[in-house]
Order: C-alpha cells, then sequence, then structure tokens
C-alpha cells in the first residue's frame, strides 16, 4: 500500500482488511469485529478445507481505514456519508481495532488514516466477507 509513492504498510499472506466504523460504534462493536477477524476460519487446512484462522497459518493483516463503506447511494446520484463516523471517533476506534488484532498476536500493518491510498493484492481463494456488528446478533 502506497500513499504519494510511498510504502506504508505492506504484508505476506494474510487479510487485507477494510475497517469502516460508524456513528454508533463502540467498543463492543470493536471487540466483535477485532475477535471475528482473527478467528475465522477462511484458509484452507491440508485437506483444502476452510478451517484454519489467520492467526492459525501465522498470516498478517494490512488494516485500512474505509469510511467509504458506509456510503449510502439509494437516492440521488451522489453517496451519503452521514452513517460514518467522525473523523476523530473513526480515528481512535481504527487505531484501538489495530492493537486489538496485534494484542491476540498478528502482525499488522496500516494505512495512512485519511490519507489517499493505492492498495494492491492478490486475493486466491475467492474469499471476500463482510462482517457487520450491527448484524451480530
Amino acid at each position: 500500500m502506497s500513499v504519494e509513492d510511498r510504502t506504508v504498510g505492506t504484508i505476506g499472506e494474510g487479510l487485507l482488511v477494510y475497517l469502516g466504523v460508524g456513528r454508533t460504534d463502540d467498543e463492543k462493536d470493536l471487540d466483535y469485529i477485532a475477535e471475528k477477524t482473527a478467528h475465522l476460519r477462511i484458509f484452507p487446512d491440508e485437506a483444502g478445507k476452510m478451517n484454519l484462522s489467520v492467526l492459525d497459518r501465522g498470516g498478517e493483516a494490512l488494516v485500512v481505514s474505509q469510511f467509504t463503506l458506509y456510503g449510502d447511494a439509494r437516492e440521488g446520484r451522489r453517496p451519503s456519508y452521514s452513517a460514518a463516523a467522525e473523523s476523530e471517533n473513526a480515528r481512535r476506534i481504527y487505531l484501538q481495532f489495530v492493537e486489538e488484532l496485534r494484542g491476540k498476536g498478528l502482525r499488522v500493518a496500516t494505512g495512512e488514516f485519511g490519507a489517499s491510498m493505492e492498495v494492491s493484492y492478490v486475493n486466491w481463494g475467492p474469499v471476500t466477507l463482510l462482517l457487520d456488528s450491527e448484524k451480530r446478533f
């Protein structure tokens, strides 16, 4: 991942996490998403079955703050981002999320909060999931 032709975060095998923080998100949401991210069994075992977590594989995580995940384009031609958290709260939760993953034993690289970033990755699997703390119950 780069910002203005400067590399800011790289990982080997692991997860690319786009983290969107909503206006009502708090520590419970953060805990839920961090726990799911670290322990979700989406990597293949020796039999090829998706049975291992990123921790089981010794993988890494690249975490990118992405408020546009809260874009609502149902009306008009310009998305509304009113459901996204304000910048200071989003930054705080983003940094806590990164620390929570590190506390679980993951090596975590990050983007640069609020910057325009270029992200390059190889998606093998393919596995792409949406984790939404509002839909956890």
